[in-house]
């Protein structure tokens, strides 16, 4: 009987385990969420960052929400918070576009996550000014 649940266990597929794109670091910062329901309104959730990268964010909500998986949604770090410097310099901007990619485990009490991973869409190994300056060369004539 050993036997056979040793070989069962051996002959099951293996899980790939891919690395995390960005180095994260645990950072509490007040934020904001604002994105477009499904009728066209406009909502909005206060949020605290639990930890970032330079490509993505995990927060949790300050009230109770619902934000489909996927959903793009307009990520802001708060004024008072921006100054962290262990915040990445996008979020220390202003508001970046990003998308919901992972919902996390929800709350028994109200039945909503209890906050959400955040992709940041931004381009790749490039800052904002960057892509100010290639959007003034686009507009230039």
């Amino acid at each position: 009987m050993i036997h056979s649940v040793a070989t069962q266990l051996s002959d099951a597929p293996q899980v790939t385990v891919r690395p995390r794109i960005g180095a994260r670091r645990k950072v509490r910062v007040a934020g904001r969420l604002t994105w477009r329901d499904a009728s066209g309104s406009l909502r909005f959730v206060s949020v605290v960052t639990r930890d970032v990268s330079d490509v993505d964010a995990f927060v949790e909500c300050q009230a109770p929400t619902s934000i489909p998986l996927y959903r793009l949604v307009h990520f802001q770090i708060e004024r008072t918070g921006r100054d962290c410097s262990e915040l990445p310099s996008v979020l220390q901007q202003g508001k970046v576009l990003s998308a919901v990619y992972r919902v996390g485990p929800y709350k028994s009490t109200t039945g909503t996550p209890q906050g959400y991973a955040l992709r940041l869409l931004i381009e790749p190994g490039g800052t904002a000014a960057a892509s100010r300056k290639r959007a003034a060369l686009a507009v230039a004539n």
